[in-house]
């Protein structure tokens, strides 16, 4: 395949693709939107913030080499006619779905006692984080299947792999994520179809520094394994788009974690002295 190179860059990675990202507004999924349409993917993105949504698409579009490059529809993930409905738009306006990026995603307060927890918020993030995945997955697939083809990409996150990190619900529900993107990669595959995750470690966002009760100097002493580096929503966009792209074609199943080596020490007890 012919590869374009623009500096150290390759361009138009997903030339052709169509790609559905839910939570697309915001965040991750906002950043993941723009970092594939710059590399020639048209992008439907599914959220419940449609005035924002709407703008992030305005914006792309009125950036894009293409006409009608990205476009938008109202998607709850925890309702599965919602979820029904985003993959049909993305097949009718751009007549496939090539790739699937699971993102929607919430957190819940941080409780520190299990018995301050309550069933109804459990489920509630459960219902986000893992069913929505799961709605998402099985969608694609309907879609994909037929196709011979497609790449589905969940946002998981570090609290999949350890405990300890984040609330009982928010762990459950990314250890669900991981579980679930490894079960139908072994389904999936069969007809062509890669199913993978990506786990970020904290981005220093004002969500995470209330969550955590960190200031700047606090959130940036957390990146103390991998020197100088902070990690970025480009960075959580970069992966998306290797797992999106014919690049990682024999890619699946794969639990990508994006922490800076986090889950790999246990600070405590290291034979090797940190930074000076």
């Amino acid at each position: 395949m012919l590869q374009l190179w623009h500096g150290n860059s390759m361009l138009h990675r997903l030339l052709g693709k169509v790609a559905l990202i839910t939570g697309g507004a915001s965040g991750f999924g906002e950043c993941t939107a723009r970092l594939f349409s710059r590399h020639g993917a048209k992008v439907l993105i599914a959220d419940i913030k449609d005035d924002l949504g709407e703008s992030v698409c305005k914006d792309i579009g009125s950036s894009s080499s293409s006409a009608n490059g990205c476009s938008y529809v109202h998607c709850d993930v925890t309702k599965e006619k919602e979820i029904e409905n985003a993959v049909n738009t993305a097949v009718s306006q751009y007549g496939k779905l090539d790739i699937m990026f699971n993102n929607a995603g919430i957190v819940d307060e941080a409780k520190h006692n299990i018995l301050d927890n309550d069933q109804a918020e459990f489920e509630r993030v459960l219902s986000v984080n893992l069913v929505g995945v799961f709605l998402g997955t099985k969608h694609a697939a309907r879609v994909m299947k037929p196709a011979g083809r497609g790449s589905i990409i969940s946002t998981a996150s570090v609290c999949g792999v350890i405990g300890g990190v984040a609330s009982h619900a928010y762990t459950s529900s990314k250890h669900g994520v991981v579980g679930l993107t490894k079960n139908a990669a072994v389904e999936l595959g069969r007809f062509g179809i890669r199913v993978n995750c990506v786990s970020p470690y904290v981005v220093a966002t004002p969500l995470a520094k209330d969550f955590y009760k960190l200031d700047d100097d606090g959130l940036s002493a957390i990146y103390s394994n991998l020197c100088g580096a902070v990690l970025k929503p480009e960075d959580v966009a970069e992966a998306a788009l290797y797992l999106g792209s014919d690049e990682s074609k024999c890619v699946s199943g794969h639990n990508l974690v994006v922490d800076g080596g986090f889950t790999i020490v246990n600070e405590g007890l290291c034979m090797f002295g940190k930074s000076e």
